[in-house]
């Protein structure tokens, strides 16, 4: 499964995508406010930080509208993938990049239904939110499941599941148990992958005994 950072900070995305676990990016309207940046800049600085892709996302809620931008946002570099909402219009939009060849990832998706409309669109990613989900009593995961099965019963369906809304490192790992393509996550979430209470207990004693011994590798 791919990981791809939600973020618009490009300090902490050169500091994770040194690890080389980092396989691209997603951006919302949110992320480049609180980022207080011009939203082209960033995004080609975010571009030229990461090969993978980088979701930008249109502003416009009509279909020419978002036409116009997100053939603005797609000639900034070659891995732009122009994010829509799965809207009516947002979807009519979807098939006309489709024909284009821009890469669409349609997203706010919250049913089965609205994700095998995406998919006919000819979506590149559909991104359902677990998080948002869970938080209206809703289990998100099941989305995933559901959407898996639809898009399993049909080879002609390239669309990729891109889960988002991530809370946990366990949503991740939910994510990928049941077959999600990729995942985006915050970089606080992230860093949470690494960790586990008990490898670092096992870590300090490990290195407690390593220096009882009193020897150097090196």
């Amino acid at each position: 499964m791919q990981l791809f950072l939600d973020t618009t900070d490009t300090a902490v995305l050169k500091d994770l995508a040194a690890t080389g676990l980092v396989d691209g990016v997603t951006t919302n309207p949110t992320l480049i406010a609180k980022s207080g940046r011009n939203m082209l800049e960033v995004i080609a600085e975010i571009c030229a930080i990461v090969e993978g892709p980088v979701s930008a996302e249109v502003a416009s809620m009509e279909t020419s509208g978002m036409l116009a931008e997100g053939r603005k946002l797609a000639a900034i570099a070659p891995n732009i993938v122009v994010k829509v909402p799965l809207t009516r219009d947002g979807l009519v939009a979807v098939r006309e990049f489709y024909a284009e060849g821009i890469q669409t990832n349609v997203t706010l998706c919250f049913s089965a239904a609205q994700a095998l409309l995406a998919a006919k669109a000819g979506a590149s990613y559909i991104s359902p939110f677990i998080g948002r989900l869970d938080d209206h009593g809703a289990v998100g995961m099941d989305l995933i499941t559901e959407i898996r099965a639809i898009y399993d019963n049909y080879e002609g369906f390239d669309t990729e599941i891109l889960a988002a809304s991530i809370r946990t490192p366990g949503h991740v790992a939910q994510a990928a148990m049941a077959g999600c393509d990729c995942a985006t996550i915050p970089p606080d979430v992230f860093n949470a992958l690494f960790k586990h209470p008990l490898t670092e207990r096992g870590l300090s004693q490990f290195m407690a005994d390593w220096k009882g011994t009193g020897q150097s590798i090196l």
